[in-house]
C-alpha cells in the first residue's frame, strides 16, 4: 500500500502525523497505528502488519488482525492511502 500523493508523512516522538497537504487535515498515529502503517508502506500484506503488531504488542493474532483491518479502513475513510 502507499499514501496518496498529497499526504506527508513525518515521525514524531509518539508516532507518525500524515498531512495531507491539499485538504490541509493531519492524522496523529499512536505506535501501534505506526508499527502497522510501516508495514504497510514497506510494501508488507494487512497479515504481515498484523504479525508484526503481535511481535511487539500483548493482542492476540485475532486482535491484531482486526485493528488492522480497522486502521485500513480508518485510514481510506480519511483519505491517506491510495485505493
Amino acid at each position: 500500500m502507499k499514501l496518496v500523493d498529497d499526504v506527508v508523512i513525518t515521525e514524531t516522538d509518539y508516532g507518525y502525523v500524515l498531512l495531507n497537504v491539499v485538504e490541509g487535515t493531519y492524522f496523529n498515529v499512536n505506535p501501534t497505528g505506526t508499527v502497522v502503517l510501516r508495514a504497510l508502506l514497506e510494501g508488507g500484506a494487512a497479515a504481515e502488519a498484523a504479525d508484526r503488531l503481535t511481535q511487539e504488542f500483548d493482542v492476540t493474532p485475532e486482535e491484531a488482525a482486526r485493528d488492522v483491518a480497522d486502521l485500513i479502513a480508518e485510514f481510506r475513510r480519511e483519505r491517506l492511502l491510495a485505493p
